[in-house]
């Protein structure tokens, strides 16, 4: 849940059993023709399987193309403060924070891939320009993800990089984890496109 508003979750996703079976945006994408995300859309693997499912949205658009933030972006544009001079307030940035999480699962940048920026929007004109949509999460907004095999989910609240902010944002957000349902016949995912029943399908098949 998006608190304040204005938030982004940047997120990576991986197979936790196999990791060198990752989220593929482009995959994702084009199988469910969209440039973003909301309910009904599913992440899927480069195997044709589903990692998660999004169940339900209040935002109504998530960013799949805008990257993530690394070290020199966030330095460049809101200047560099150190965890050693100033604690918590320190600028993080996303690469580097997936980098370490990584780590703990002894895998290093080659797992590192393209992932989601939740509650973030990025809109592309005819000529192909990428601009970021302010004010496009609100207070209470929120994002329902079921996990669709044993997933492994990387999250930080770094910010979006293409966010216009002077100063530093630091939006909170409320991450809950519960058991869900498997998805039936009638599963709303499942049936929102026939690409999408033919990944649950294999992602069923791969769990047996």
């Amino acid at each position: 849940m998006d608190v304040e508003g204005g938030a982004n979750v940047s997120a990576i996703f991986l197979n936790f059993e196999i990791p060198a079976e990752r989220y593929n945006f482009a995959d994702t994408l084009k199988a469910q023709h969209t440039a973003k995300l909301t309910r009904g859309h599913v992440l899927m693997t480069d195997m044709g399987r589903i990692l998660c499912s999004i169940v339900e949205d209040t935002v109504g658009w998530h960013d799949p193309i805008g990257g993530h933030s690394n070290a020199e972006g966030i330095r460049a544009q809101y200047g560099e403060r150190r965890y050693q001079q100033h604690r918590n307030d320190f600028h993080r940035n996303a690469r580097d924070l997936f980098l370490v999480d990584l780590e703990k699962y002894g895998l290093n940048h080659e797992s590192l891939m393209g992932g989601v920026n939740f509650f973030s929007r990025v809109d592309v004109d005819a000529e192909g320009h990428m601009s970021f949509h302010e004010g496009n999460s609100k207070a209470g907004d929120e994002v329902v993800l079921r996990a669709e095999m044993n997933t492994l989910v990387i999250l930080n609240t770094c910010p979006h990089p293409m966010n216009p902010a002077k100063e530093y944002p630091r939006k909170p957000v409320k991450l809950t984890v519960e058991r869900a349902a498997a998805p039936g016949p009638d599963d709303y995912c499942r049936n929102f496109r026939p690409e999408n029943g033919r990944a649950f399908t294999l992602t069923e098949r791969y769990s047996l």
